[in-house]
């Protein structure tokens, strides 16, 4: 018996990703939704919040909803730190996302280190 799954999620860490007052929450929001309008996913919400440091540390959550889920990026700006994960659970491709978010991070941020890339099948159940 194959097991199978109802969805893929692809997950993203970084290093060296310094975001400033160029670079910014709004900028990754940005990233994340022309991703989304580039896959066969739809966009149904898009949110981020910036942290500026005095209760959390600096950098920002953002969410890109979708219809088969959701892409996420939670960013730690003063120590270089990004997560991102792009989660879907219909027929689009995560990887293909996660593709085009990296692409466009290493065009701004030649210096960040791609740290680990997995992926994870999601809800599997016997075929």
């Amino acid at each position: 018996m194959t097991s199978q799954s109802q969805g893929l999620h692809v997950f993203l860490d970084y290093t060296g990703a310094y975001f400033d007052e160029h670079l910014d929450a709004e900028w990754m929001l940005s990233v994340m939704r022309k991703a989304v309008s580039a896959s066969t996913a739809r966009e149904v919400h898009a949110h981020v919040a910036a942290f500026d440091g005095t209760v959390s540390p600096p950098g920002f959550a953002a969410v890109v909803l979708i219809d088969e889920s959701h892409i996420t990026a939670h960013s730690y700006a003063d120590r270089g730190l990004l997560a991102v994960d792009c989660f879907t659970c219909g027929s689009t491709d995560p990887n293909l996302v996660a593709d085009h978010l990296h692409q466009a991070l290493v065009d701004v941020f030649p210096d960040a280190v791609l740290e680990r890339r997995d992926q994870v099948k999601r809800f599997l159940h016997g075929g």
